[in-house]
């Protein structure tokens, strides 16, 4: 026995959404080098220190930081074992909040000794209710889309098939800053920088039932 066959149709909704960022992350990596280990450690711990105390100044525009990688290695002079020096980094990451003093603070950190400066990498937060206006776009996107499809064909949607969620994209390319000793700063470090705007884009593809179309049941010319 043949099942008669239901009318569906498939569409895709798209949602495009350009919003300002809600935070910046910057990484900042502190250096030692010497040719006593005991010497190297002193110096880098005096170092994160450092980023530590200018990092303190701005505790209210800061939701964390944290030290996310820490190395501390020998150098090896020819094919032997003997030592030429000790190096050691820190990075620490750095979330901020206040967006305002962004680029004030990444150049007061690269102010100090060996210290390198990356970033800012600037985004929404993974919880942002951007997001979810644009799945709920997308969404209403793909609905209009199958109801006009359906009209075209003299029917109209009855029913959800399925909807897949393809996921959403968005991002930016970070400013990086280098140390003091590239820079060559003088006095007071001052820079505004103007956060990038962030393009949010979702899609969903959907399947839905229609009615039985009535434009097919009409004779051809």
């Amino acid at each position: 026995m043949l099942w008669p066959m239901t009318a569906t149709v498939a569409v895709r909704g798209e949602a495009i959404r350009e919003v300002d960022p809600e935070i910046a992350t910057v990484l900042v990596t502190c250096t030692a080098r010497d040719k006593d280990r005991s010497t190297t450690l002193s110096r880098l711990s005096a170092r994160v220190e450092a980023v530590r105390s200018t990092l303190a100044g701005y505790s209210d525009a800061l939701e964390r930081h944290e030290t996310s990688r820490l190395s501390v290695y020998a150098e090896t002079r020819g094919r032997g074992e003997r030592v030429a020096a000790y190096v050691g980094t820190a990075n620490t990451s750095i979330t901020i909040t206040d967006l305002d003093v962004v680029g004030e603070m990444m150049l007061r950190l690269a102010d100090l000794d060996q210290i390198a400066v990356n970033g800012p990498f600037w985004a929404l937060r993974p919880g942002s209710p951007v997001y979810r206006e644009a799945r709920n776009a997308a969404v209403a996107e793909a609905i209009e889309r199958a109801r006009e499809y359906a009209a075209a064909l003299g029917a109209h949607i009855t029913a959800l098939v399925e909807l897949t969620d393809n996921g959403m994209s968005g991002g930016a390319v970070p400013l990086a800053f280098a140390s003091r000793k590239m820079m060559d700063l003088a006095g007071p470090p001052e820079m505004d920088l103007d956060p990038q705007r962030q393009t949010i884009q979702a899609n969903v593809e959907a399947r839905f039932e229609i009615s039985d179309p009535t434009v097919l049941a009409e004779p051809l010319d």
